[in-house]
């Protein structure tokens, strides 16, 4: 399997800004962002910086466009990897391929994104299939992160970080939460998301107890079903 077809370079330019964080959260990341501008200063007073880091919480809640905002604000690239497309049915050779991108990451000082990485870091013993092989998978991600270089920032996401190794787990310096939005919180979504639209599309129908992805789409459905009516008046009247 060729090792460019497993991975996402991701150019899109986003900043903090744009993700929609609690302030817990997005202090956490201003932090984080702060150690990595500074760690040759950090590092000189033997203090540690943190460089693995875990977000763990419910799909499109904003973990990836939290890792591509980190990445632009350090003004590196992002290497994206969705380790539910790497596994392979011969497991030595998805450990194989985890190396050469970690390697690839390491080499070129970029930010790498492990997205799903509960398909690979199952505690070990938790499948009766192939368990030997599996813990094996396990233990080389365990090195690889162990051996990651501190010049180099590794952020990882997963929905289920219950079924997580506990030895993988104790990796990373920090595990941020990502929790389902409130009501408040998506209300302030969809303003922002609605205030760039005229006037007389920003009244819709709002949904709660959704992730942010998914009042994205809700919001734009609406939205798109609005204007087309509003286009065939015209087009209607035109025709008068």
């Amino acid at each position: 399997m060729n090792l460019y077809n497993l991975i996402i370079q991701d150019k899109e330019e986003i900043t903090l800004n744009n993700v929609f964080l609690t302030e817990t959260n997005r202090e956490q990341f201003v932090q984080l962002i702060k150690e990595q501008t500074y760690s040759k200063e950090l590092l000189e007073y033997g203090l540690p910086v943190n460089n693995k880091v875990l977000l763990q919480g419910s799909s499109g809640c904003g973990k990836t466009m939290t890792a591509k905002a980190i990445a632009n604000a350090l003004g590196k690239n992002i290497i994206i990897l969705n380790l539910s497309n790497i596994v392979s049915s011969r497991i030595g050779e998805t450990s194989q391929n985890i190396k050469m991108i970690f390697d690839k990451a390491s080499r070129e000082r970029s930010v790498l994104f492990l997205d799903e990485l509960d398909q690979i870091g199952k505690a070990r013993g938790s499948d009766d299939k192939d368990v030997g092989e599996m813990r094996r998978l396990v233990n080389t991600l365990i090195q690889l992160i162990d051996y990651y270089p501190e010049n180099a920032l590794l952020l990882c996401a997963t929905n289920h970080a219950e079924i997580i190794d506990t030895a993988l787990l104790r990796r990373f310096q920090l595990r941020i939460k990502y929790e389902m939005p409130s009501q408040e919180f998506l209300d302030r979504f969809y303003d922002n998301l609605l205030s760039k639209f005229p006037e007389d599309l920003r009244t819709i129908d709002r949904q709660y107890n959704i992730s942010f992805a998914e009042a994205k789409d809700h919001a734009f459905t609406l939205i798109k079903s609005a204007l087309i009516k509003k286009l065939e008046t015209k087009e209607l009247s035109a025709k008068i």
